[in-house]
């Protein structure tokens, strides 16, 4: 297995590059994410991931270790490709993919092109658990705008609770009443604690 490439960058399209190290050039598929990461240094660095079929040996490139990962999660998944893998790397950053699996957004993974609504719920199904896992990141919460929400939180971990611990409780809360001040914010929470 090819784990990375390190040489001089001879060709940068927005789908691929071509890397010549010790006068052998590789052909690298790549996503705009890494296009976008890549500069005009002349020596490079990515990170590879080779799919081995019966007609092809396909080389992918990455700048990043994490969108490898996320890559080679996506294409354990029934249906989903590299190619549709590469596609949802190309519209949404790694992050946005992982955040997206983590928090169930069904709607953000459906809006790639060539997802339908089933693949995005299987992409989801299949890869929730091993995203919480890998990244260490426990239920996940929507993100929010709510100031007070934070100021709470803070508040709640100053007093010796975990965050995560305290994070379900004030999502909990605030559903109930978004507009409920930081006192009374904490106050339910800590009923409910």
């Amino acid at each position: 297995m090819i784990t990375h490439l390190r040489g001089k960058l001879v060709e940068k399209n927005p789908t691929y590059v071509i890397i010549e190290c010790n006068g052998v050039g590789y052909f690298l598929n790549i996503s705009l994410h890494t296009f976008s990461l890549l500069g005009d240094e002349e020596n490079i660095q990515l990170y590879t991931h080779l799919l081995i079929k019966e007609d092809s040996h396909t080389l992918f490139g990455f700048v990043e270790r994490s969108e490898r990962e996320i890559f080679r999660l996506l294409i354990s998944v029934s249906g989903v490709g590299s190619s549709i893998a590469r596609t949802m790397l190309s519209s949404l950053s790694p992050t946005e993919v992982r955040d997206a699996i983590a928090n169930g957004d069904v709607p953000s993974i459906q809006g790639v092109k060539g997802i339908g609504a089933k693949t995005a719920q299987r992409v989801i199904l299949d890869l929730k658990d091993k995203i919480l896992k890998v990244y260490d990141m426990g239920e996940v919460s929507l993100p929010s705008n709510n100031t007070s929400k934070e100021e709470a939180l803070s508040a709640l971990e100053v007093l010796g609770f975990t965050r995560k611990q305290s994070e379900k409780v004030v999502d909990k809360v605030l559903s109930g009443d978004p507009s409920l001040s930081v006192e009374n914010t904490i106050k339910q929470a800590l009923k409910n604690l």
